[in-house]
């Protein structure tokens, strides 16, 4: 189909009417009452671009007409359930809503390109300088860092205590700050001052659709391991400067990798709109897009999920909404999986160069051995996310990390007290090349919000629980059962099991309890119960009776 589309100037309102006090019932019908047949809409059946069919079933995927239509069937289409769903009044994009609008699959795949090179690129170098940050201290360790502090493993631990405990307790008034004055600005703000960036990918959200943002965030998290291969190279190099101007090689790598990072907060201060309706500034008067692109961008997200309509980018979090998400027990489990999937992996990569070192690997070389783990993980990484994304399931593939550690961990267990460090270090590279799942999880726990305004405080104490998975990994390996951590890795082999054989399992019966909950009632309702419980509900987001819960 070759159908020309273009959007019908009369049902785009201006900017003008989110100033006069129109009536929103009012707009609702007249757009109602205006759409065009659909017929050529994409049924929710069809899939909309993936990787997998990209990579595995390429003549698949780009076999169908570019100039048919590409919009998806949403519930804007239906005008008895349309109001329900509408924008709130104060969207600010709401000025490029417009349900009548339709595109093509040539116009989407160009704008998809478009903000992976602009958005996706800005959030990827924006989180690049909190892994720089954070990677160096790893690469301190291979030189004389703990000794010039006349420091032992035990304070290395406390100092590592501290930082988690104050990244913990910023993290929920960070969000709250960002949902405020905008992510846009308060980012590189954070990253100027040090600070952290998992909010770009609350950021992404506004640009990207639900079947999207998975791959996205994998590939965000990968640079996670771009730039630790990157830092274990500029160490190389800059540890070699070790006594010039009298300063110790791990100073001047604190010192060079901090104005990075300060450059590129810098930078994300002016490549951070606050949404795809706002890119122009007075450095950039002409925006980044047009205002076609804006209207198809608002439009494929809020038919993708039309929760996203329901604040502004600026609204502020109430304490009443702030305490519902904190309630909000149908995320607890999701919240369990953050403070215990990552503690296998945690001490043996914290102390990799330690370890390393220790076995007789000098610092150079020690920092060079990390790299192939780094790699081998962005495979295994970008491997679990096809798989995710193909199968459509979440548990059982995020379980897959812990599944991959097991067999190592028992392997580190059993090596002699003196292994060869050759060996020893091919049982750690293959631990640590682990099919990294958080960027899986950090997109269930969004899905599985339903709300905007819940998604940030959500998010937030996701990340929250992930934090205190570090602080608990930093007091497994004690000074007392060094070189080795025997008893550490014994414990690391228990915690890894109840994640496989209770937790994962366990969590997705849970879900699949809750939906044939709901099920039970949601079918058993008529239309007009239906309709009768979408104009009356005060249940928002994951409350609704017709929100299912991925599992």
């Amino acid at each position: 189909m070759t159908t020309s589309v273009s959007v019908p100037e009369k049902h785009t309102p201006t900017t003008d009417s989110l100033i006069r006090p129109v009536s929103l019932l009012s707009s609702i019908e007249k757009r109602s009452a205006s759409l065009p047949t659909d017929h050529d809409l994409v049924d929710e059946t069809e899939e909309q671009f993936s990787w997998t069919k990209s990579i595995f079933r390429r003549k698949q995927t780009f076999s169908r007409d570019p100039d048919a239509i590409a919009t998806r069937r949403s519930v804007f289409d239906d005008p008895g359930l349309a109001q329900y769903y509408w924008p709130n009044k104060d969207y600010e994009n709401l000025h490029r809503f417009d349900p009548t609008a339709r595109w093509t699959y040539r116009e989407e795949r160009a704008l998809v390109r478009k903000l992976d090179w602009r958005i996706m690129l800005t959030a990827a170098i924006g989180f690049s300088a909190l892994n720089l940050d954070r990677s160096n201290i790893s690469q301190a360790n291979s030189d004389n860092f703990l000794q010039d502090l006349e420091l032992t493993t035990d304070d290395f631990n406390l100092g590592n205590t501290v930082f988690l405990l104050a990244f913990l307790c910023a993290e929920l008034p960070s969000q709250l700050v960002s949902k405020r004055i905008g992510p846009d600005r308060w980012i590189p703000a954070q990253i100027c001052l040090w600070s952290f960036v998992s909010l770009s990918q609350f950021w992404l959200t506004d640009f990207y659709t639900k079947t999207e943002l998975p791959m996205r965030l994998a590939l965000f998290w990968m640079t996670e391991n771009f730039v630790a291969i990157l830092a274990s190279f500029i160490a190389y190099g800059v540890l070699h400067m070790d006594g010039v101007a009298g300063i110790a090689g791990w100073r001047w790598l604190f010192i060079i990798e901090g104005i990075l990072t300060l450059l590129i907060g810098i930078f994300c201060f002016f490549n951070m709109p606050p949404s795809p309706t706002q890119t122009k500034a007075w450095f950039r008067p002409k925006g980044w897009f047009t205002e076609r692109e804006e209207i198809i961008m608002v439009n494929r997200v809020l038919r993708d999920d039309p929760t996203k309509g329901d604040m502004h980018n600026r609204e502020g979090l109430t304490l009443r909404r702030l305490w519902t998400a904190v309630c909000d027990y149908d995320l607890w489990p999701i919240y369990i999986l953050g403070l215990m999937f990552g503690i296998p992996n945690s001490p043996p990569s914290t102390y990799l160069t330690l370890l390393l070192t220790n076995i007789g690997f000098n610092t150079f070389d020690t920092n060079l051995l990390t790299i192939p783990s780094l790699a081998i993980g962005i495979i295994t990484m970008f491997w679990i996310t096809l798989i995710s994304e193909s199968v459509n399931e979440r548990t059982i593939v995020s379980m897959m990390m812990d599944l991959w550690t097991l067999p190592f961990l028992v392997a580190l267990y059993a090596l002699p007290s003196n292994p060869n460090p050759w060996i020893f270090f091919t049982v750690a590279t293959g631990l640590l090349s682990y099919p990294y799942t958080h960027p899986i999880q950090v997109g269930w726990c969004s899905r599985n919000a339903g709300a905007v305004a819940s998604r940030t405080v959500n998010a937030s104490l996701y990340n929250m629980f992930v934090q205190v998975s570090g602080i608990v990994s930093a007091q497994i390996y004690v000074a007392s059962d060094a070189p080795r951590y025997q008893r550490g890795n014994r414990t690391l082999i228990i915690i890894c099991c109840v994640n496989i054989f209770i937790l994962y399992p366990a969590t997705k019966a849970y879900y699949i309890w809750r939906n044939r909950q709901r099920a039970k009632i949601w079918d058993a309702m008529t239309t007009e119960e239906r309709a009768h419980y979408l104009s009356t509900t005060k249940d928002v987001g994951n409350r609704r009776l017709d929100f299912r819960f991925a599992h």
